[in-house]
């Protein structure tokens, strides 16, 4: 799988960039703010929906504009396809596939699949339980598109039940009786959430162990954990867990009133990452910490190639972030990916295995090196 073709219109920096692709290496050198890591965004948000850097679409148009455009053609066992996005802040996205409009923009998930490697992964081990949470998510969604939309769902539910805890306390034994139809549709996609949470991660943890004796100079064992908000049986069956997640909302009900906030449910949850005997988060080095985070990023990207269909690899600017034997052991890891594009502030970040095509960004401008030499 690789993209051939990326066509961005008023999306950040850039007003129209058109901008042919091969397989194999693609490196875009430029110094800070000058618009080479919006590039792999671009091609990152084709594949989820989603940037890695913002939480929301508002930043994505150029300033001025009133929507933004992202077309990728993407190729897999040589067939091509055609993703079109349009980006309008305060309104409903568009997409559409192969030119043809689609019901919705979820409908064009898992046309391409990416893996990406950025400044940012430090937090899936330092940072708060949101940020490995949207890991697993992300990773299940690209190997099963459908539970993309029980994840909307779940949050509509949240919501909804949400709204109806703030006032519960002052509200009639009627309003209650709808907090349990609440509780009933929550813990239906909390089952069907967790399931496909604690089978991706069964399926990481070998390959996470794997991937840091790659990448790491020690042999600490490192250890993936599920915290959930509810007791969870031995039973991993959507219809278990939905039991199990009903059992504790009506545990913490009391509570869940008193304080006007859903307690039980995925969004409660966390994956905790251990080294040896202790928990990477507070424990763990920098260097050991970066370990990790490549770890769970390879792990996710051979997983994603066990199911058919090798992902494309995106390294925005990570190479400044790492010494140079953590450098040279990615490096050498992913040089044989399909597709490879890498951003970087300087060529010398850039570790010698990855040879290929290299392009230089400045002002909104992408030109070939050999052209802006």
């Amino acid at each position: 799988m690789y993209v051939a073709h990326l066509s961005l219109t008023d999306f950040r920096n850039y007003a129209t960039v058109e901008l042919d692709l091969q397989p194999g290496v693609t490196v875009f050198l430029g110094q800070n703010g000058q618009g080479k890591t919006n590039l792999v965004e671009a091609v990152g948000y084709l594949a989820t929906l989603g940037s890695h850097r913002v939480p929301h679409d508002a930043p994505l148009v150029r300033a001025d504009a009133t929507r933004a455009i992202v077309r990728g053609d993407v190729v897999r066992d040589a067939r091509h396809a055609l993703i079109e996005l349009e980006v309008t802040p305060g309104r409903a996205n568009r997409a559409r596939l192969n030119r043809s409009p689609v019901s919705r923009p979820g409908d064009v998930l898992g046309v391409l699949r990416t893996v990406l490697f950025a400044p940012e992964d430090l937090a899936l081990v330092k940072g708060d339980p949101d940020t490995r949470r949207r890991f697993l998510d992300e990773l299940m969604v690209a190997r099963a598109p459908r539970l993309s939309g029980v994840r909307q769902d779940y949050d509509r539910v949240l919501r909804q039940r949400n709204t109806l805890l703030k006032t519960a306390a002052q509200a009639s034994s009627g309003a209650l009786r709808t907090l349990d139809a609440w509780d009933s549709h929550l813990a239906r996609l909390s089952g069907e959430l967790l399931a496909a949470r604690l089978a991706t991660l069964e399926l990481l943890r070998p390959l996470v162990a794997k991937a840091y004796a790659h990448v790491s100079p020690t042999q600490e064992e490192v250890r993936l954990d599920y915290r959930s908000s509810a007791d969870l049986g031995d039973q991993v069956t959507a219809a278990a867990l939905a039991d199990d997640v009903t059992a504790a909302l009506a545990e913490r009900r009391d509570e869940e009133v008193r304080r006007g906030v859903s307690l039980v449910g995925p969004h409660r949850d966390d994956v905790v990452l251990s080294l040896g005997e202790f928990p990477a988060k507070g424990y763990a080095s920098h260097g050991e910490s970066w370990s990790v985070a490549l770890a769970l990023r390879l792990a996710a990207y051979d997983l994603l190639c066990s199911d058919g269909g090798e992902p494309v690899l995106i390294l925005d600017d990570v190479f400044a972030e790492l010494d140079a034997g953590r450098r040279r052991r990615l490096a050498g890891l992913v040089a044989g990916a399909e597709q490879v594009l890498v951003t970087a502030a300087v060529a010398e970040d850039v570790p010698e295995q990855l040879a290929g095509a290299r392009y230089v960004v400045a002002d909104g401008r992408v030109e070939h090196a050999d052209r802006a030499a």
